[in-house]
């Protein structure tokens, strides 16, 4: 290697780290707060570990019956993982639809498909309400479910990603008499693995941190999610910060576990031909 090439990557590594502690440095920030005294945290000066550790932030906001943090928690795991399976199984059906089946004004439809990704998604705040309150959905999970669950970036993703897998997999199926479900079933998405495993990443953490959509249809305190949830710790503890940013890092810890049991899916999925063996 020659010295260019070691100068080239000090640079780089220099570049990432600085990054990675501008990104880092908040979050790190906010985890060490947590476990500070109210006392501490509004105190002047600036310091990041605390001086004394303490749980109480967290015993308050646990012991709290006005704020349901536990049926919070519940309830936005019970609404994210429903919408992932909802958005793995549209998607998986419509991407394989698009690849493999010839039909008429295909690319056409694709296109106008990709063209509403332009389109901000506030403009259809008033319509989906209009929609989930005339089905009777409003203050139920399936408002925040089945709303957004065909998503184009999704549609999109898994398209260009079957479009990598080889057709003559399917031409031998034919041979050997398996119909196009089949097909499906036990060839596109087993070979689909990674690129759905990274849309169901993605609608995962969608739909846990989503916060303006569950605003407006969720009236009911026990059945808010708990991004919105947060919202009502700010008005109720405006004066205790602590127990704030512990709210805060209780929602962080499921989606930060995900995206850590799901990185070796998602650079894999960076290949279109990553599933091909």
């Amino acid at each position: 290697m020659g010295k260019s090439e070691r100068v080239k990557k000090i640079v780089c590594f220099i570049v990432l780290a600085a990054v990675c502690v501008v990104w880092m440095f908040p979050v790190l920030w906010a985890v060490l707060t947590s476990f500070k005294s109210e006392y501490e945290i509004q105190s002047s000066g600036f310091h990041l570990i605390p001086r004394e550790w303490t749980i109480d932030n967290y015993m308050q906001l646990v012991g709290n019956d006005s704020t349901p943090v536990f049926q919070w928690f519940v309830n936005s795991l019970i609404i994210a993982v429903g919408h992932m399976l909802l958005v793995l199984v549209i998607v998986s059906l419509a991407a394989y639809g698009f690849t493999r089946l010839n039909f008429k004004f295909r690319s056409q439809l694709f296109g106008i498909l990709l063209s509403t990704m332009m389109l901000p998604s506030v403009i259809n705040l008033i319509p989906n309400f209009k929609i989930v309150d005339s089905l009777g959905w409003t203050n139920t999970f399936l408002a925040v479910i089945v709303p957004g669950a065909a998503s184009v970036y999704n549609l999109f993703l898994v398209k260009q990603f079957m479009d990598g897998i080889p057709k003559e997999l399917d031409e031998s199926a034919f041979v050997d008499g398996a119909n196009r479900f089949q097909i499906f079933w036990h060839i596109i998405l087993p070979l689909s693995r990674p690129v759905l495993t990274v849309v169901a990443l993605f609608s995962f953490t969608g739909a846990w941190n989503d916060f303006l959509w569950p605003s407006i249809v969720m009236t009911d305190v026990d059945k808010l999610p708990i991004t919105p949830g947060l919202q009502l710790l700010q008005g109720q503890y405006m004066t205790y910060p602590g127990v704030g940013t512990a709210g805060a890092i209780l929602a962080l810890v499921p989606t930060f576990l995900l995206y850590l049991a799901a990185q070796k899916s998602f650079m894999e999925s960076m290949s279109l031909n990553s599933g091909i063996k």
